[in-house]
């Protein structure tokens, strides 16, 4: 990537977990491109590369006065979407938020294919991190996401996540997330025995006190139309039995999803609300 913001979207979001969205949203910037390459991919036109969805958002004052114009008593938290490939714009916004007197509920939107140390770097910046954890076996992650080593990646970047805010979500009066955790998991067609091994090693690696986004929402991009297993949506035996998985794993703080969410998840970023 180039110095620029490399923004595709900056807008509010109502479809994140209750926490990191409130009652009324949270203002998401959704940067382009992404440091990995999965071929199942919700945001699929704006993550490939060489695709240019930089717009009239490239600069840093225009950035800011976007989020800006969002930010209110209401809407107090910024996300940062697919942020691992561009962690020097991130901490710039971040910055001359501050400056202009703003001081957001950061949280950091990640695929969690991070290195420790920019993990590391971030704290004090981030209130909520907010990463996925795609997968344990190095044979599926290759074949989906072109990272054969994500797995141990993954684990190390949560670990140091969790290291900063241990396992407690701190919420404000109405619920909305001010500091801690949440780890997303999709389940994937097909790979129910695979997420049950995301949560095992959750509950063995980390606590079975953190936060979990346990999500049914996939749904099949025109990328994997003819693919032999994620060409179709979950079946509800499928996620049922990887939710009976954690609840005897014994996790406590946990968000599910119906088995129409799919419906809901498709945005569409040549708009200016891509999900609305």
């Amino acid at each position: 990537m180039d110095a620029g913001m490399n923004i595709a979207s900056i807008c509010i979001h109502r479809g994140e977990e209750p926490p990191v969205g409130g009652p009324y949203g949270i203002c998401n910037i959704f940067f382009a491109g992404c440091n990995l390459r999965c071929i199942y991919c919700q945001n699929h036109d704006i993550s490939k590369p060489g695709v240019d969805y930089t717009g009239t958002t490239h600069t840093l004052k225009g950035t800011l006065d976007t989020v800006a114009g969002i930010l209110s008593d209401k809407v107090r938290a910024v996300g940062f979407v697919s942020p691992s490939h561009v962690v020097p714009q991130v901490k710039a916004i971040i910055r001359g938020l501050n400056e202009r007197g703003l001081k957001p509920v950061t949280v950091y939107n990640t695929n969690a294919y991070d290195k420790p140390g920019v993990i590391d770097s971030l704290e004090g910046m981030i209130d909520v991190w907010l990463p996925d954890y795609k997968y344990v076996t190095p044979e599926i992650a290759k074949e989906y996401s072109d990272t054969c080593d994500y797995p141990e990646v993954a684990l190390n970047a949560l670990k140091r996540m969790y290291y900063q805010k241990g396992s407690i979500l701190s919420t404000d009066t109405e619920g909305r997330a001010e500091n801690g955790i949440i780890i997303r998991h999709l389940v994937l067609p097909g790979h129910s025995e695979e997420s049950k091994k995301v949560l095992r090693s959750i509950a063995g690696e980390l606590s079975t006190g953190i936060s979990i986004s346990l999500m049914s929402q996939y749904h099949p991009s025109p990328e994997v139309r003819n693919h032999p297993v994620l060409s179709r949506t979950l079946y509800r035996d499928e996620y049922e039995s990887v939710v009976r998985v954690m609840e005897d794993l014994g996790f406590r703080n946990v968000w599910i999803q119906h088995m129409d969410s799919y419906r809901n998840y498709n945005p569409d970023f040549s708009r200016k609300h891509p999900f609305e």
